[in-house]
């Protein structure tokens, strides 16, 4: 029975002795701050004011927004992307040389959009409402235009915004 108690008390000795022996290492070993891990937060870009768009219905205006312009290719790829809010009174106004069938798509933007396109003559020609965030499938427009405008999602279906009104800027 000794025997047996003084290997205990040799075991509870060494486990005392390497408990102190690993505190002893830690408290000198290098105290440099915590890396940070995780990936630097892509800042949401700032609304910057660079014109205004009017709707017009039978040629009387009713609806006025503040808008950005994207009147260059590397301005209409980004677009809306990256925004995590859209005020209702603010959009995006794209402007392109020639009409064409502009298809545009969701990638990287996080706010459901009603995406509006314009006609040459200024006419609305069809609105894809509601659009679905970060997809990558073309939202096609239903003709020729030359200019989109780009909303919060509900905003044509509140204003009453419909294909034959048209737009002023």
């Amino acid at each position: 029975m000794k025997k047996r108690q003084s290997v205990l008390a040799f075991i509870l000795l060494g486990v005392f002795l390497l408990g102190g022996v690993a505190y002893f290492i830690a408290s000198f070993s290098d105290k440099s701050e915590p890396v940070e891990t995780s990936a630097p937060a892509v800042p949401t870009p700032v609304f910057n004011k660079e014109g205004e768009v009017t709707f017009l219905k039978k040629g009387q205006p009713f609806k006025k927004i503040e808008v950005e312009i994207a009147e260059n290719e590397a301005e209409r790829n980004k677009g809306l992307m990256f925004r995590s809010y859209l005020p209702d009174s603010v959009g995006m106004l794209f402007i392109f040389e020639q009409p064409d069938e502009h298809s545009f798509w969701m990638k990287n933007t996080s706010i459901p959009l009603d995406i509006i396109y314009v006609g040459p003559d200024k006419k609305i020609v069809s609105i894809a409402e509601n659009t679905q965030p970060y997809s990558e499938e073309s939202i096609p427009p239903y003709g020729l235009v030359q200019y989109v405008v780009e909303v919060n999602a509900g905003f044509t279906k509140q204003n009453n915004i419909q294909s034959g009104d048209a737009i002023s800027f």
